[in-house]
């Protein structure tokens, strides 16, 4: 129970700073992605059990505060963790390149996801000019702070 309630506030914490600290402080393409490094790390360290669910939910708050079309990150980010949790097998996840290398990898790919979904199913226009030119910045922040929060290990973590 005492590991859940330390996830929870880990969690917490990065919705704190993700969403209020950190967009007063740094301006729009540096700011980092915290919750992206979070499903990275799920997908890549944690158990199956609830972890594809946590990656969903995590997305689903991103997607109420950022203003952007509710399940758009969502979706996203349960396409990054369920690519991450089959290549999980098949890779030493105790690298820290490969972790740095995977969140600027899944950064990419989130912006990607959501470009492409955007386009098919918005009919705003200018969709591409608001997230082109933020997206190696952005990718490469998010790279820093998970190099950064390498070592740091969630309580319920398994070995795989």
């Amino acid at each position: 129970m005492i590991a859940y309630l330390k996830i929870t506030g880990i969690v917490l914490a990065a919705c704190l700073l993700q969403m209020t600290l950190l967009p007063r402080y740094l301006l729009d393409p540096f700011q980092p992605n915290l919750l992206i490094i979070l499903v990275v790390y799920l997908g890549l360290k944690a158990p199956h059990r609830l972890a594809g669910l946590a990656a969903f939910a995590l997305g689903l708050l991103q997607d109420s505060f950022s203003g952007m079309y509710l399940g758009l990150h969502a979706f996203s980010y349960l396409c990054i963790y369920l690519l991450l949790s089959e290549l999980a097998d098949r890779l030493y996840t105790d690298n820290r390149l490969l972790f740095v290398l995977v969140v600027f990898l899944a950064t990419v790919f989130s912006a990607a996801l959501n470009l492409l979904m955007l386009a098919v199913f918005s009919v705003s226009q200018g969709v591409y000019a608001s997230l082109l030119p933020a997206l190696i910045p952005q990718a490469l922040v998010n790279a820093l702070i998970a190099s950064l929060f390498f070592g740091v290990r969630l309580p319920v973590e398994e070995a795989r």
